[in-house]
């Protein structure tokens, strides 16, 4: 861990948390505190909406003190603390208590309030005719090797023992165009992702269309994660039983789907899918054959051809869930945090700032008429350099000011 960073407000810290607040605006962070009963009560030297940034601060400061990321905070944005008032630096102590006034909660509605996807009809890749394309994946994090996250996460057994750390699980939706993670949820290790998933879902929207791996298909699921319009393009076992009821004209196929084995012999509570079978000609290590199931029925609209060249940009997941895994922690192999509500936190943090660096990205994009995948995730911030000025002179999000960050 780097102990300290160099001295003085540094011109990627103004950029850096002047991202963060331009897409989680103070505004909507006294909102949330309202409403969450987290709002500084009494005049403190940390008030509850300094460590929201603070808790977002520690993504991209991963691998420096505490001490270091306050002071990174602070020196960089002045502007944080309330007119006249200039806070200190205060020691891990008061930073450990302050985060743990402010708990969780607050961070997980600004997620819930703030991330969303942000493509629109210009941008490059996140679209599919006139559906915008999402994926629904899931993954783990590693967490601080606590007594007290291990009772709260849990961990994977393995033959010669315990894995190294407590590890959490989250599933989400990415939007694929801009790599947004949005819709996330985290639970135990031992919880499921199609548990997890099953609230997931609900960021689901009509004119989406949710591609997924097989691991997630169930009739249950299938049928809720339709249940707010969207259209889904999933992978299914091959082995699953599908009778071809009606043959297409484009080599796909109509069949139904059933709950349960006895549904199936009794022809009842079926419901119609079109099914999707190919091979991948020429691919070393490819499966003998890939199965889709998915909503669209009509093949005018949606080909099979194209059906089976879409799936495989499910993998835009693994990027994002990689960014937010590796780069944007600098490979740090735990959250730090060694309290589980604290972990929660952290987790949130992390994923508000992911989105605050997408967020930035895209616009640049659209400026530049890019597909957002050819810009360097790692060097976003040198993609916002022109915006130094604005980012000095007010807070970012002050009316009168250009500025903001508009993500939407």
């Amino acid at each position: 861990m780097i102990a300290e960073l160099p001295a003085g407000p540094r011109i990627t810290d103004y950029i850096s948390l002047g991202v963060l607040a331009g897409a989680v605006p103070r505004t909507t962070v006294d909102e949330v505190l309202k409403e969450t009963g987290k709002g500084s009560e009494r005049e403190r030297e940390l008030p509850a909406h300094v460590m929201v940034y603070y808790a977002m601060a520690l993504s991209l400061y991963a691998r420096a003190s505490y001490c270091e990321v306050l002071r990174c905070l602070l020196e960089g944005l002045q502007w944080l603390a309330d007119a006249g008032k200039s806070l200190p630096v205060t020691g891990k102590s008061g930073i450990s208590q302050a985060r743990s006034r402010l708990g969780s909660e607050p961070l997980r509605k600004l997620y819930e309030r703030v991330v969303r996807p942000i493509a629109t009809a210009q941008t490059r890749g996140a679209w599919y005719r006139q559906w915008r394309v999402v994926s629904l994946d899931g993954s783990t994090l590693a967490t601080a090797d606590t007594s007290d996250n291990e009772q709260a996460f849990g961990r994977p057994g393995e033959s010669r023992g315990k894995a190294a750390y407590p590890l959490l699980r989250f599933v989400g939706l990415v939007e694929n165009g801009t790599h947004v993670l949005f819709g996330a949820d985290l639970e135990a290790y031992h919880v499921g992702e199609t548990t997890i998933a099953r609230r997931v879902i609900q960021g689901l929207r009509a004119g989406m269309l949710c591609l997924a791996d097989r691991n997630f298909f169930s009739f249950d699921l299938w049928q809720a994660a339709q249940a707010n319009g969207a259209d889904l393009l999933w992978r299914i076992k091959h082995n699953l039983v599908l009778p071809r009821l009606t043959r297409l004209p484009d080599g796909s196929y109509l069949s139904k789907i059933y709950p349960s084995a006895k549904d199936r012999r009794d022809d009842t509570t079926g419901v119609w899918v079109r099914v999707v079978d190919y091979r991948l000609e020429g691919v070393e290590d490819a499966e003998p054959i890939y199965r889709l199931v998915t909503t669209i029925r009509d093949p005018q609209q949606a080909p099979a051809h194209e059906l089976a060249a879409l799936y495989h940009e499910r993998w835009e997941i693994e990027t994002a869930l990689d960014e937010l895994k590796t780069h944007l922690r600098a490979s740090q192999i735990t959250l730090r945090s060694k309290k589980p509500d604290l972990v929660r936190q952290e987790f949130w943090g992390l994923l508000l700032t992911h989105f605050a660096i997408r967020g930035i990205m895209h616009e640049a994009a659209l400026k530049a008429s890019e597909d957002p995948d050819t810009l360097s995730f790692m060097h976003a911030v040198r993609v916002v350099r022109r915006k130094l000025p604005a980012f000095v002179a007010a807070p970012p999000g002050d009316e009168g000011s250009d500025a903001s960050v508009h993500t939407g």
